[in-house]
């Protein structure tokens, strides 16, 4: 069983995890802790379980068997409370035609109820270096820019736990080495991070701890 360090309640728990598809067992019996203030890096071959694992830890997908908590209480993605726990990118986001980078991300800081919206939104938006792109259509970007504002969007709402799937994908080097340092800066911050990665260097940049999902290859 992956345990966490910190003997204080775990932001995330996950307790015997088990996801099938009729008889196919995906995941079986997965154990996970992680407390505010650490990052975990789920590993393994393609199709060992991660993206399920992930997916069931934010209520996208059911568990079969077992149980997932955030701060205490059982993951329900219909729960407000729990939409503002947990920030996630774990699909490709299917944004809406008609409104601007910077539009999207201001309606999200806004549905949201934060403070000083603009300035968050204008930081955030220097941050994943596409204010040039700000007024621009999500279509019209590259897939990497895409991908930079697919993760702009858990940096402009609330979150104590933060969950990625493959964070790195279509990121240039530049873009990879940022997303390091930011990463870190939210774990230094207090935050609980789980994301799966084929990215030694992201991994080893963050500090995360490595928990290895699924059979080793034969």
């Amino acid at each position: 069983m992956a345990k966490r360090t910190s003997g204080t309640r775990p932001v995330l728990k996950v307790t015997n995890l088990t996801k099938k598809y009729g008889e196919a067992v995906i995941v079986e019996r997965f154990n996970l802790e992680v407390a505010a203030g650490e990052a975990v890096a789920l590993t393994g071959r393609n199709g060992a379980g991660k993206s399920t694992i992930l997916r069931c830890i934010v209520g996208a997908d059911k568990p079969t068997d077992g149980s997932v908590e955030v701060l205490g209480e059982r993951m329900r993605e219909s729960n407000p409370e729990m939409r503002r726990a947990v920030a996630t990118v774990i699909d490709d986001l299917d944004f809406f035609p008609d409104l601007s980078v910077v539009e999207h991300l201001d309606l999200l800081a806004r549905a949201h109820g934060l403070e000083d919206a603009d300035a968050l939104v204008d930081e955030v938006l220097e941050q994943v270096q596409l204010v040039p792109q700000s007024g621009q259509l999500p279509g019209t970007l590259s897939s990497g820019q895409r991908r930079r504002l697919a993760l702009a969007t858990a940096f402009v709402r609330p979150r104590q736990l933060l969950v990625l799937d493959e964070p790195e994908q279509r990121l240039d080097t530049e873009g990879l080495e940022w997303l390091g340092q930011r990463l870190k800066q939210e774990k230094d911050a207090g935050l609980a991070i789980v994301m799966a990665s084929h990215e030694p260097s992201l991994v080893e940049a963050v500090g995360a701890r490595i928990v290895h999902v699924g059979a080793e290859r034969a």
